[in-house]
Parts: structure tokens; C-alpha cells; sequence
């Protein structure tokens, strides 16, 4: 029997809000408690292999669209998309099926819940609006902001069991 695809939770805020350390963070605590943990992040481009490398030999003279580099321990897929980017559900579905839950960083357009990382020294909105919350998409906020009128779970950056807690409130979600 196929099970269900794991449920996933986008990691989202402007540009040097946290993002990647709340992810780590959190990805460190859910594995601590049990957890099998996947991650993936959305960036704007990089490069894996290196010019001259075999797995770079396969892809530009060989002219593969993706290439497996598998060993003992490791693998990684590297390649191009076939017309488009690949939609985060369908990321999850073809590499990350097996986890227990999957932590997103970025996909702030996705249809995943998002929990927003806010920094009140960046001088601008949240990213998402009373909509978003209304519709469930945005499911809580990390911040280090006093008083934001919100309707939803905020977590403060600055208390020290802020990881924690966002973990207990993760697996309640995952229920």
C-alpha cells in the first residue's frame, strides 16, 4: 500500500530574516525527537559539480538532463527541469516520500502551510497579509516583534525554548 505524502511546512520571510537557521533549528529538534526529517530550498539558482568532474561531464558533454551522483552514504540529483520548475507537491512525491515531515524553505507561493520568520528591524510588512492567514496558508509566525496584531500562533525569536516550542506546535499540526 502507497502511503500518503508527508506533510510539509514552507519556511518563509525576506532575505535575511532567519529563514535557513530556523529550518536547521527546527529540521535538529523534530530529528531529536524521532522524527525522520526532509528538507528542500528554493534558491535562484547554483551549481553542484564543478567543470571537469564526471558528474559535469555527464550533464554538459554528454548532454544528460539529470544525473544521479550515488555512493555508500550520499546521493544527489542534479539536472535541468524539463520546461518549467517542479511544483513543490511534486518535489515531496518524487524525492521525499519517505519523511516523516518535510520542512520547506522558501515555495512562498506553494499551496503548504507557511510559517513566516519575521525580524522587525527589516523595516517592512509581514510578507503575507489577513488574507493569507484567513485562508490557512500562513499557520504561524516567528518574530521578534512585540504586539503584531495576528490571528494565528506567534512564537518569539528571542525566548529560548522558541524552537521547542514551534516543534510541539509542528507535531500537533501533523495529527
Amino acid at each position: 500500500m502507497r502511503r500518503s505524502s508527508p506533510p510539509v511546512f514552507c519556511i518563509i520571510g525576506r532575505k535575511n530574516s532567519g529563514k535557513t537557521e530556523l529550518t536547521v533549528n527546527l529540521s535538529a529538534e523534530m530529528n531529536r525527537r524521532g522524527h525522520r526529517v526532509m528538507t528542500v530550498k528554493h534558491g535562484h539558482g547554483f551549481q553542484l559539480d564543478q567543470p571537469g568532474r564526471d558528474s559535469w561531464r555527464h550533464r554538459h558533454e554528454g548532454g544528460a538532463l539529470r544525473t544521479v551522483l550515488a555512493g555508500p552514504a550520499d546521493f544527489a540529483v542534479i539536472g535541468n527541469w524539463p520546461s518549467e520548475e517542479m511544483p513543490l507537491a511534486e518535489l515531496v512525491e518524487r524525492f521525499l516520500s519517505d519523511a516523516d515531515v518535510v520542512l520547506a524553505e522558501g515555495f512562498k507561493s506553494a499551496p503548504a502551510p507557511k510559517i513566516e520568520v519575521y525580524r522587525e528591524g527589516q523595516g517592512s510588512e509581514l510578507l503575507f497579509g489577513r488574507d493569507e492567514i484567513r485562508s490557512g496558508r500562513t499557520v504561524a509566525l516567528v518574530t521578534d516583534a512585540e504586539d503584531l496584531d495576528v490571528p494565528l500562533p506567534v512564537f518569539d525569536l528571542r525566548h529560548r525554548d522558541v524552537i521547542r516550542d514551534l516543534a510541539d506546535f509542528l507535531e500537533g499540526q501533523m495529527e
